[in-house]
């Protein structure tokens, strides 16, 4: 399917690896141009060249933390206007409710809410005045059905999913569309970070930890970086005009519920 946007400009935010690079790989395989960000250099600009070598985009990279505003301010300074913006951030620790106090609180919404909040606050004018823009957020599954040890993830998570429901519903009549895309378990080093205490914990191999999650999803396996990229990239595309203000589960069926 031609997804109608070869040519645009695209901002992906810690698009070195996991899903953001999957999401970099597919919008450039639909002739996207792109800005890169990441916290490390090297990782960012590994994947940059890969993705330049595969498939002759123009690809420019940032590598800062964008939770600061110094950081935000020196992409937003390479990306300019863009059509596209697809924001993304590791998800905090996990922990349990008695773990945490206000600092982590504060850095977790400062990653997984108000950066991304800041972002479409600084780009979506420009999308609205040019009558076309795509924003997509990386969230979690954990937005739907809370995991209990992610309390600092249900949290900001949620609460940039508020922002959003009201946002694209204001931003949709002037052909700017804003979604949300809820990742369970995916094949990426943010699983291993998961997967590696449950193993440690119950004294099994990380691949015996790996087998026990896989067997509570229904697709019997971890989702890839590659299928979770081509699903942003629809939502990015020509043909996603009137998906506003959802949130995609990419879960392989393991949030059950009806709706």
């Amino acid at each position: 399917m031609d997804l109608g946007i070869a040519g645009k400009r695209a901002l992906v935010c810690a698009s070195s690896k996991g899903l953001g690079l999957g999401c970099a790989k597919a919008l450039a395989e639909a002739g996207v141009s792109l800005v890169m960000n990441a916290r490390g250099s090297e990782a960012l600009e590994a994947a940059a060249q890969g993705i330049r070598d595969t498939y002759g985009v123009s690809v420019e990279t940032v590598a800062t933390d964008v939770t600061s505003a110094a950081g935000q301010k020196d992409v937003l300074d390479v990306a300019g206007q863009v059509d596209i913006l697809v924001t993304n951030a590791g998800g905090p620790p996990p922990g349990m409710w008695s773990d945490w106090d206000r600092e982590d609180f504060i850095k977790a919404l400062d990653a997984n809410m108000l950066t991304p909040i800041a972002f479409m606050k600084a780009l979506l004018p420009g999308m609205m005045e040019q009558g076309w823009g795509r924003v997509v957020n990386i969230t979690s599954q954990s937005v739907r059905a809370p995991i209990g040890v992610l309390g600092l993830s249900n949290s900001a998570r949620t609460g940039l999913t508020g922002y959003v429901a009201g946002t694209s519903r204001q931003v949709a009549g002037t052909g700017v569309t804003i979604n949300n895309l809820l990742p369970g378990i995916h094949a990426t080093d943010r699983a291993l970070a998961l997967d590696g205490p449950v193993a440690e914990n119950q004294g099994i191999t990380l691949e015996e930890a790996q087998a026990q999650r896989s067997a509570t999803i229904p697709a019997g396996r971890y989702g890839t970086a590659e299928e979770f990229g081509q699903a942003c990239a629809f939502l990015c595309s020509q043909h996603a005009g009137f998906i506003v203000g959802q949130n995609l589960l990419l879960d392989g069926g393991a949030t059950n519920m009806t709706m």
